[in-house]
């Protein structure tokens, strides 16, 4: 049975200078084998360099590069990401915390157009569509955002009323502010896609919001006093009118039936005149005769006889006894 040999230093230092170059071999391979390939996430897009060039960019999966001459930068191109401004999100969870460490008092307060103070709270959610750009043209692309985000929102908010920005103008500017920072991040190849601007929260500061809510009060007060004014006028003005044409119908029609009774009753003599000065006798006998037709029922049990009596209504006998 052989003996157990303890290995002193001299003899590791010898088994090294034997077989140093098989171990330096060993070590470039697996240095070689850990730098080569590289996992590209899902959501992600793989930058590569070659001594500081760009070459090529990598999609999702296990990929292969050169070692010490290739660099990759990985970018989360299918990420949403989001600037917080005037506010920061402290807890992200079903009921989510807000606070304002972190941020200052400039960065929300605003000079609107009409010369008010306001304190303006947006979020600006984007994402990286070319990650080259975002890389490589701008040393912060972040901060070059944020900047730009606050620079379009004060102008935007400049050029409006504190009551259109704190009411019905609010959508109207988020829409503005996003289409202007989609166009300067072009302008500035920031490689980026603004998603969406959210106004999240605009206030007037506080030294001035209990006469400023007091203002409100009132005008909203007033808008509901000419609401109801103009409920009213609708409601008697409409009916007024109606009756006024309904004045106005019988009128008119009133005198359409007397022109054309009157026109009747012209053609009606005429007629009768035309006969009449065919054969007077003879349309004086049917005129006499016609008239008595008319008459002599209205007199009852009286007939009218020519003579010289005083008394030319005569009754008749009672002959029904």
């Amino acid at each position: 049975m052989a003996e157990n040999k303890d290995f002193t230093l001299d003899d590791i230092e010898g088994l090294v200078k034997k077989h140093y170059k098989k171990i330096i071999l060993v070590v470039l391979a697996i240095i070689v084998g850990f730098g080569s390939f590289y996992q590209v996430q899902t959501e992600e897009v793989g930058v590569v360099t070659r001594l500081g060039k760009h070459v090529r960019n990598e999609s999702s999966g296990l990929n292969v590069k050169i070692p010490f001459f290739e660099k990759v930068y990985k970018v989360p191109v299918e990420r949403q990401k989001k600037q917080e401004f005037g506010f920061r999100t402290e807890k992200a969870d079903v009921r989510t915390t807000y606070g304002r460490s972190g941020t200052t008092e400039d960065e929300s307060l605003m000079l609107t157009g009409d010369l008010n103070l306001a304190k303006v709270e947006w979020v600006v959610q984007y994402r990286i569509d070319k990650p080259y750009n975002y890389l490589f043209k701008v040393r912060n692309p972040e901060n070059t955002l944020h900047a730009i985000s606050e620079a379009i929102t004060r102008q935007i908010v400049g050029d409006r009323t504190v009551n259109e920005v704190l009411t019905v103008g609010r959508a109207e500017v988020a829409s503005k502010v996003k289409e202007l920072m989609q166009k300067t991040a072009r302008e500035y190849s920031l490689g980026v896609q603004i998603i969406q601007v959210v106004l999240q929260d605009v206030n007037p500061p506080d030294e001035v919001k209990q006469a400023f809510n007091a203002v409100n009060e009132a005008q909203q007060e007033k808008e509901t006093m000419i609401n109801q004014a103009k409920s009213e006028y609708n409601k008697v003005i409409p009916k007024a009118r109606g009756q006024a044409e309904e004045t106005i119908q019988k009128a008119e029609g009133y005198a359409t039936k007397r022109v054309n009774n009157s026109q009747g009753e012209v053609a009606r003599f005429n007629a009768l005149y035309k006969e009449y000065a065919q054969a007077p006798k003879v349309t004086k006998q049917r005129i006499y005769l016609e008239t008595m037709q008319e008459v002599l029922p209205q007199l009852g049990d009286r007939i009218i006889t020519p003579g010289d009596n005083k008394n030319e209504i005569l009754p008749l006998l009672n002959m029904k006894r």
